[in-house]
């Protein structure tokens, strides 16, 4: 009796602890678009998604500067981080000698836990300065931002990089051996292909990483309102804009960042959805 008892108890725990899960997602999803999607409206979706002037005072609400400022930055860190990450991955799944193998996984583990504001010192204080040199113009620019958010997605793209690479099966690495390639040969034109899925979501995943951050970027990026220019000039980003605005915003500059906020969810969502996607087409494989 207290064996079933206590499993039907356990059983109701868990319930609860998934059903507040599903409720917290549901309340900032329910908090997001009914405050955001009625200022869009307000505004006019056309003017506040598509507009390139953002100027609150003269309650112009145009966002597209801050879409391009989140697809060029990620796309940049995504171009100069995956290529390291994946090439990090194969070194550890298949060139890794043993006994530098757990430091060194411990170390890009670290990279994981250290928080985004002291990657965004690490950017002041060593990237802008050498990009500063460098350039001759300012170091705060977007590729300078780039170049950091390349960095802190590595933990997340190696991570979800490694184990599916391990997970081919070892005759896939036979064969091929026994079809006369060489080592190298068969981990990048066997191994990878046939870890197509993981090495997809672990790209993907890097770019959710990518575009939901804030402290670093507003950090090393030069925090301009305007279209993007070029990578040796400044950007702001989606995520940028709420933090630096919303302190001091009120009636409709508050609505509209949290409009930004409704725009910044739905690419969150479409990554999310993308990687479920790639999950189950991966597991009908």
């Amino acid at each position: 009796m207290t064996q079933k008892f206590s499993e039907k108890f356990m059983k109701a725990v868990f319930l609860v602890a998934a059903c507040v899960s599903i409720l917290a997602v549901a309340l900032i999803c329910i908090f997001l678009f009914a405050n955001g999607v009625p200022t869009m409206l307000e505004i006019g979706l056309p003017d506040f998604l598509l507009g390139k002037t953002w100027k609150p005072s003269n309650n112009i609400y145009g966002i597209l500067p801050f879409i391009l400022g989140s697809i060029y930055v990620t796309g940049g860190s995504i171009v100069i981080g995956v290529p390291i990450a994946m090439l990090t991955a194969v070194f550890l799944a298949f060139y890794c000698p043993k006994r530098i193998y757990s430091p060194f996984k411990s170390m890009i583990n670290l990279l994981a836990g250290i928080p985004s504001v002291v990657y965004g010192f690490f950017g002041m204080i060593w990237i802008v300065p050498t990009m500063k040199a460098i350039t001759g113009k300012s170091g705060s620019t977007m590729l300078t931002a780039c170049i950091l958010l390349g960095i802190m997605i590595l933990p997340t793209v190696i991570g979800v990089m490694e184990p599916a690479l391990r997970s081919v099966p070892d005759s896939y690495y036979e064969g091929s051996l026994a079809l006369g390639a060489t080592h190298e040969r068969s981990v990048f034109c066997v191994i990878l292909p046939a870890a197509k899925s993981g090495v997809i979501a672990g790209i993907v995943l890097g770019i959710g990483r990518s575009i939901g951050e804030t402290m670093a970027v507003i950090m090393v990026a030069g925090n301009q309102t305007w279209m993007p220019q070029g990578l040796l000039k400044g950007v702001r980003t989606m995520t940028a804009n709420i933090v630096i605005e919303m302190g001091y915003a009120s009636g409709l500059h508050r609505q509209a960042l949290i409009a930004t906020g409704v725009v910044l969810f739905v690419f969150i969502l479409i990554i999310n959805l993308s990687v479920s996607a790639m999950k189950r087409r991966s597991e009908h494989e």
